[in-house]
């Protein structure tokens, strides 16, 4: 019986030690640039969720796609370029220094959402990073008129 005690004790204090030391190792500061590995995993699980929630509830593209495209340069300039940058390649200061960082909508990882993906993006944000959520100040057909304005961002515009 005293075996048992001092055996549990033992991975008891293991344990928590592990625990600390794993808590000791976590830091909130968004000063240094996340490692590898909180990267990935970070990336893959946002990934993967907004594949999911984007799959349902999305309304249909505007049927004027020019209109849209030029209402979404407005709306661009006023919502997203103070902190993705004019072009959406030059980050802003407020881009810049958020954890996570801004994303570059010229990126191939954002240009790779599809059009569903980027809409429910944009209308619900993603938690615990920079991007807010648009879906209570804009309408879904300016949300849309965002998504076609970003398509028109390419690689080539840096």
């Amino acid at each position: 019986m005293k075996r048992r005690i001092v055996i549990g004790f033992v991975f008891f204090s293991l344990g928590l030690a592990v625990v600390i030391l794993a808590f000791s190792q976590i830091q909130l500061s968004a000063l240094p640039e996340p490692g590898k590995l909180e990267s990935l995993v970070a990336t893959q699980v946002k990934h993967l969720i907004i594949y999911r929630d984007s799959r349902n509830g999305i309304p249909p593209t505007p049927g004027n796609k020019q209109a849209s495209v030029d209402e979404g340069d407005t709306l661009y300039g006023t919502d997203c370029s103070m902190c993705h940058g004019s072009d959406g390649h030059t980050l802003t200061d407020n881009g810049r220094w958020m954890y996570p960082r801004a994303s570059e909508l010229t990126s191939p990882e954002v240009q790779q959402y599809s059009d569903r993906e980027l809409f429910w993006i944009i209308k619900n944000g993603i938690r615990l990073s920079g991007m807010p959520a648009f879906g209570k100040v804009e309408s879904d057909e300016h949300i849309w008129a965002l998504v076609n304005y970003i398509r028109t961002f390419r690689r080539d515009r840096h």
